[in-house]
């Protein structure tokens, strides 16, 4: 697996399609702060959005598509003018997955929601910007609008397990979103996922999470990115935010987090695939990062499964 692989399955990423929304005439919905990654796409006729915080106003056309990254309001409208109706009230009148506002169909608009556990989110969300608008006709866009296309017809038509496809559906239109997203704005990122735009940075990283036991060096790490190890330390560290055994430790924290809420493996086992000599090494990493012992974590753990 590449990083990108790893987090989104490390954060058991799924996707979850909500109600569609079909609008005419003059119109605004004012939606809560969403709990998840938010997003949406304009399948037919344009609208705004506004994000709270976000600054102006974003215009919306027909195969665009947004992410939402941050738990904020937003409001979507077809004019700054239009009279604001609550979320709630329009999608508790919804029919056959359609909710309906205005007057007229001129915009329709799919959507849903994307889930991450909630230990180590922040792996991906903290290197994205709040909002992340994907206008149509972006090159390379073509895959996302394929998907969408797609996910449409399913929500439409219903055939068997319309849901199941379309939410792997979803899933490939994240996952370009954000190639797409790294490609065109590579500056707006931070973190492994800016350090993916960095193609000896990236080699360091794949390799690193290749092989997160392995005792790495930052020697080793840069001839796997072809470059001198001063180059590799520096580059990473300006990409990244932190020096690459920093980032190994992390790396190696959080699968050692998830093995202890998913296995039942012991501390010692846990402590070997992870690259540590011994449980007290992993021990001593894993409160120096959390905060916390990993028996005190898996424990808590527990108790809110139970709970």
């Amino acid at each position: 697996m590449d990083p990108l692989e790893d987090v989104l399955d490390l954060l058991e990423t799924r996707s979850h399609l909500s109600t569609s929304l079909i609008a005419g005439g003059e119109w605004a919905v004012r939606f809560d702060a969403p709990l998840d990654v938010k997003f949406n796409a304009v399948r037919r006729g344009h609208c705004w959005l506004e994000v709270e915080g976000h600054g102006a106003p974003i215009e919306l056309a027909a195969g665009d598509c947004y992410l939402l990254t941050r738990p904020r309001p937003f409001t979507l409208r077809s004019s700054p003018k239009a009279p604001e109706v609550d979320a709630r009230t329009v999608f508790a009148r919804a029919e056959h997955g359609v909710a309906r506002t205005g007057t007229g169909d001129d915009v329709l608009l799919i959507g849903g929601r994307f889930t991450f556990s909630e230990p180590g989110q922040e792996l991906l969300l903290a290197s994205l910007p709040p909002v992340i608008h994907l206008p149509a006709g972006t090159a390379h866009a073509e895959t996302v609008e394929w998907a969408l296309t797609v996910i449409e017809r399913e929500l439409l038509l219903r055939p068997v397990a319309s849901d199941l496809v379309a939410e792997h559906l979803a899933m490939v239109m994240l996952v370009y979103v954000l190639r797409l997203h790294l490609a065109r704005e590579p500056q707006s990122v931070s973190g492994w996922l800016a350090g993916m735009t960095d193609p000896a940075v990236a080699a360091a990283l794949t390799s690193l999470h290749e092989e997160p036991a392995r005792p790495w060096t930052v020697a080793e790490l840069a001839r796997a990115g072809a470059v001198s190890r001063s180059t590799l330390a520096a580059r990473f560290k300006q990409t990244v935010g932190q020096g690459p055994l920093e980032y190994l430790t992390q790396w190696r924290i959080h699968l050692a987090s998830q093995k202890l809420r998913k296995s039942n493996d012991t501390i010692g086992s846990i402590a070997r695939i992870t690259g540590y000599g011994s449980e007290s090494a992993m021990s001593t990493a894993f409160k120096r990062v959390t905060g916390v012992s990993p028996s005190v974590y898996r424990r808590r753990h527990a108790d809110s499964v139970d709970a």
